[in-house]
């Protein structure tokens, strides 16, 4: 099944996406309104409004007449490091030789981006002002409601049944403005927070059961285009840890509710231009730049489009002002 949010005329539908067609699921219900019934739910769904197209599609819209959304309005996204061969690359750029942490294969790290800068597939970027602007191609996990399974401290096992499916993740990056935050051990921030895609749409998780290898690894490919040329390719399968226990290790301590986005990090072999300007020792490729177009694709999902924009300046703001360091308010009386 794939789960889609799109504009009609104007009027904004969410539905199913049947073949060439998109169909509105049920009441006016919302991609949100699925997640949080569960995919067993979607399943009955699915097959009522198949059960209605046989017998009338005058509910049915072509694909090719809307404008795809954003599958989803996320609840949070969390994106991962789990390619080794994507630290080892960005590593040479930052250290001048390929590095991994020892703490790298301890557990899988991740940090929060923002859900409201959340791009739609075609919609163009318009980054902040950046002279290294890259891509990051990523599978995401999309959360949904499962029966008798909680929120917070995941087994693996538990975690496989709230999967409800995937989606394409483009994690956008200024890398000089990232740069600058890491320095200061905490981040990444405006190098990041600017923009993320999602789409095209979401593919439900029973439709990849056909590609999990015995340890619970996707054997899928992905694979990045800029401007037409083939840029980076690789297996989703390279991950250093399967979706599952990404899903458990989030909810450690914590909670994952349906709506969540977990992304996978930036696969490797040339998952990003940063990983390839480490391994180059230069900035090769070049860095993009307006009227790029980056496309995105991975087996059984679909393509994922977005071409660069202007950039936009924010306003300025001054640097830090030196201070006093003075613990106590100056006595009126003295002053």
């Amino acid at each position: 099944m794939r789960i889609a949010r799109w504009t009609h005329n104007g009027d904004l539908s969410e539905g199913f996406v049947i073949g060439d067609r998109v169909v509105a699921f049920a009441d006016g219900a919302t991609v949100a309104d699925t997640l949080a019934r569960g995919l067993g739910r979607a399943r009955e769904d699915h097959e009522q409004i198949l059960h209605q197209l046989r017998e009338s599609d005058a509910s049915a819209v072509p694909l090719a007449d809307v404008v795809l959304l954003a599958p989803l309005v996320p609840a949070s996204i969390r994106d991962f490091v789990t390619f080794e061969e994507h630290v080892e690359g960005v590593s040479a750029g930052v250290e001048g030789k390929s590095h991994v942490a020892p703490e790298w294969y301890e557990a899988p790290t991740f940090y929060f981006t923002n859900p409201h800068t959340v791009h739609a597939p075609g919609q163009e970027l318009h980054p902040p002002v950046t002279e290294r602007l890259d891509f990051e191609l990523e599978l995401a996990a999309v959360i949904g409601a499962a029966p008798a399974v909680g929120e917070s401290n995941l087994t693996a096992a538990e975690a496989a049944s709230v999967i409800f499916g995937y989606t394409i993740m483009n994690d956008w990056s200024a890398r000089d403005l990232q740069a600058r935050e890491m320095q200061v051990r905490l981040g990444p921030a405006k190098g990041k927070d600017f923009g993320t895609v999602l789409g095209p749409w979401i593919v439900t998780a029973d439709e990849f059961e056909q590609y999990l290898d015995e340890e619970g690894f996707l054997q899928i490919r992905a694979e990045v285009r800029v401007n037409g040329e083939q840029v980076g390719e690789d297996l989703i399968a390279n991950m250093g840890w399967p979706f599952p226990e990404l899903v458990a290790y989030a909810s450690r301590n914590s909670r994952v509710v349906p709506g969540d986005v977990l992304g996978s990090g930036t696969v490797g072999n040339g998952g990003c231009l940063g990983e390839l300007w480490g391994r180059n020792q230069g900035l090769t490729p070049p860095p993009l730049r307006e009227g790029d177009v980056v496309a995105m694709s991975i087996e059984g999902i679909g393509e994922l489009v977005n071409r660069v924009g202007a950039t936009v300046a924010g306003p300025e703001l001054p640097p830090a002002r030196p201070r006093t360091r003075r613990r106590h308010l100056a006595d009126p009386a003295t002053s």
